[in-house]
């Protein structure tokens, strides 16, 4: 996610970091060269273009652009969902953390309870770095280490949902402390209500990331955007001459910045700019459960080049 100071207005047209520009740019300029050779065309009579009115492009741009925009909106309420699920993640977390320090007398760390607690919040910090790598299809052995031991985290690993498989060895372990009498029924009811609640978050991760938008839906976006565009210069270049180049790259970086900026937020998970920080999410986890522990939360992690993973 880029997290940077809105630039001012002398740097606001030449901000590229961050920028979709990069990403439209072989789009842009292929664009361009196509638009030079149809006013060359017609500069030189090799081609005359008729006259076409502007008016049935206006009507179809107008349309187009309503349609990106829902496009767009639909994606962002994606992105915007997926924020709120993991900002939820943190905090049934921190619940989870302080009701268990409320039920679990914090001065009895060393004993069987306190072990207890010790290991269900170390499950419950693994599985926020297991539902992030299933999410980003990425390995995390390197988060879970510190949290469970190689045969524990190796286990973990051969489930085919190791994210579920770590809620579920937490249950395990409140079912545990309910049996040894250390927490009576409401105990056990107020800490199973974490685990149910980050259940829900994972499973709705999971939706998101399986379920994007109707091919459909942004092939013809896509198609219609590159239609649009292509034969644009046709009614430009007779009016406008070799100005039609920068007209319809004014109009292209519109809508093609609206294309590939829908399809950076309809997939919130992953490590593009635009995507969630995902990492700093986790890490603001080890530190509610760290502290809860009574141990050195390790540090915030902090953007890279304006980026937060």
């Amino acid at each position: 996610m880029i997290v940077r100071l809105q630039p001012d207005l002398s740097k606001l047209l030449f901000t590229m970091h961050g920028s979709i520009v990069p990403r439209i740019m072989p789009a842009l300029l292929v664009l361009a060269g196509f638009t030079l050779v149809v006013a060359l065309l017609q500069r030189y009579q090799w081609v005359v273009m008729p006259n076409f009115s502007l008016a049935p492009f206006t009507i179809l741009g107008l349309a187009l652009s309503l349609f990106l925009g829902f496009r767009n909106q639909a994606a962002y309420d994606r992105w915007w969902e997926a924020r709120k699920l993991w900002g939820d993640m943190v905090y049934e977390i921190r619940g989870l953390a302080r009701s268990s320090e409320t039920l679990l007398a914090p001065e009895a760390e060393q004993s069987e309870a306190g072990q207890l607690r010790r290991q269900l919040l170390s499950w419950v910090a693994a599985h926020s770095h297991a539902l992030r790598a299933a999410l980003r299809r990425e390995d995390c052995r390197a988060d879970i280490a510190p949290w469970l031991d190689n045969a524990e985290m190796e286990h973990m690993l051969t489930h085919d949902n190791p994210a579920d498989y770590c809620l579920r060895r937490a249950g395990r372990i409140i079912g545990a402390l309910y049996r040894d009498k250390h927490i009576d029924s409401i105990g056990l009811r107020i800490l199973d209500e974490h685990l149910n609640e980050l259940a829900r978050v994972q499973a709705a991760c999971e939706r998101i990331a399986n379920t994007p938008l109707p091919f459909a839906f942004t092939l013809l976006t896509h198609r219609t955007a590159l239609i649009y565009c292509y034969t644009l210069p046709f009614v430009l270049v007779a009016p406008m001459g070799f100005y039609a180049v920068l007209f319809t790259l004014l109009v292209a970086y519109t809508f093609f910045g609206l294309d590939v900026l829908s399809q950076e937020l309809e997939g919130p998970f992953g490590r593009e700019a635009n995507d969630l920080p995902l990492d700093a999410l986790c890490r603001v986890n080890e530190i509610s459960i760290a502290e809860s522990l009574g141990q050195t939360p390790p540090p915030q992690l902090e953007p890279v080049n304006y980026i937060l993973q």
